[in-house]
């Protein structure tokens, strides 16, 4: 490999990196957030947070990684032309088809790791997270609730303690449910029981051979004691079941031959994030173009901008397709082609200097 492509390389591939960091750490704050809000609600145990966070920060990489790639890009570049490194090159005769190469060489990569991504992780993921929920809504265990301990119930509802359990998480002996809401308490005790989940997601406890007491949290003696031998006591919060046949989590070669209009928007919104960071990288050379006294972050924020606008109008067209707004053949492509001729086209005119125009008769004559 030449020396020149090493340099510009390398440079473009640092800046693109410090770019990624930066914005995995906000995302990865972002997602945080959103699982905790999960855990609160008991609509997420609390053991599957760091899977969910994987999970999600994967299904998340195809709207990072192109605004990663972009930013790299502009801030390499522009750096170049501050410190007047691009006009040297330009000068020993380098232009724009020359310098194709290197960066090609680091945007076709993330431009494979994206479609990858979009195409096949993303899915999968998505369907494993909701596979997970679901076995934790069947499974005492993975919802947090462990022999032998106090458990708090999610949203501080209450505190569970189960004496012992089955090895699949499915049956239990000698618990201890206390309950608040609306100034009462509600304990309940049970010899056993079993967790039971019906189809719309709810889970229940069902307790055989047990006693119940109901009464005031504040003063006062209106107390009521109940023996049972049966009794259902509901978990709160839990998701409800995925549908299997959701376009969000079925595989891309199932979405092919899905005649919905929910499946073939899910397909051209997995087909458009690979163009569109080939486009927005491509973009980003002309765009990163500056003088040395130029504010040095200016155009840094018009590309930007570019990424929300075409993130904005991929999402909304993904929108108008699923609604039946837009006609399913044209799909995202009249969104992702024109880009990607614009892009071309700022690319090898960037720098080249307009033709003089033809003088006149009269004028040359003058």
């Amino acid at each position: 490999m030449p020396k020149l492509d090493r340099y510009l390389l390398g440079e473009l591939a640092q800046s693109t990196f410090a770019a990624l960091v930066v914005l995995l750490i906000v995302s990865v704050g972002g997602v945080i957030t959103d699982v905790l809000k999960d855990i609160a609600s008991g609509r997420l145990p609390a053991g599957l947070m760091l899977a969910q966070l994987g999970l999600v920060l994967l299904n998340w990489l195809p709207l990072i990684l192109p605004l990663a790639l972009m930013l790299g890009v502009m801030l390499g570049v522009g750096r170049m032309y501050r410190d007047s490194e691009m006009p040297v090159i330009a000068a020993i005769g380098v232009g724009p088809p020359r310098l194709l190469k290197p960066v090609l060489m680091l945007v076709l990569p993330v431009v494979l790791v994206v479609g990858v991504c979009s195409l096949w992780l993303g899915p999968m993921a998505e369907r494993i997270s909701r596979e997970m929920i679901n076995e934790a809504n069947r499974n005492l265990v993975v919802s947090g609730l462990q022999p032998g301990s106090f458990t708090e119930l999610p949203g501080g509802g209450g505190v569970v303690y189960v004496g012992a359990m089955s090895g699949d998480g499915s049956q239990f002996r000698r618990i201890f449910i206390y309950r608040q809401s609306e100034g009462r308490i509600d304990v309940t005790t049970a010899n056993s029981g079993e967790l039971a989940v019906e189809d719309g997601g709810d889970r229940y406890l069902t307790l055989l051979d047990g006693f119940q007491v109901e009464g005031p949290r504040e003063a006062g003696l209106d107390y009521r004691l109940m023996r049972y031998a049966s009794n259902e006591v509901r978990l709160p919060g839990g998701d409800r079941q995925h549908d299997p046949n959701d376009p969000e989590i079925l595989p891309t070669s199932q979405l092919l031959d899905d005649p919905r209009r929910a499946a073939n928007a899910q397909l051209h919104f997995r087909l458009a994030p690979p163009l569109l960071t080939f486009a927005f990288a491509i973009m980003a050379v002309p765009l990163a173009r500056s003088t040395p006294r130029q504010a040095r972050y200016g155009r840094v924020i018009m590309g930007f901008l570019a990424y929300l606008v075409g993130m904005q109008l991929m999402l909304m067209g993904t929108e108008w397709l699923e609604v039946g707004r837009m006609p399913a053949a044209l799909g995202l492509w009249w969104l992702v082609l024109p880009l990607v001729a614009a892009a071309l086209w700022l690319y090898f005119t960037d720098g080249r200097m307009r033709r003089p125009r033809p003088l006149r008769k009269r004028e040359a004559a003058a």
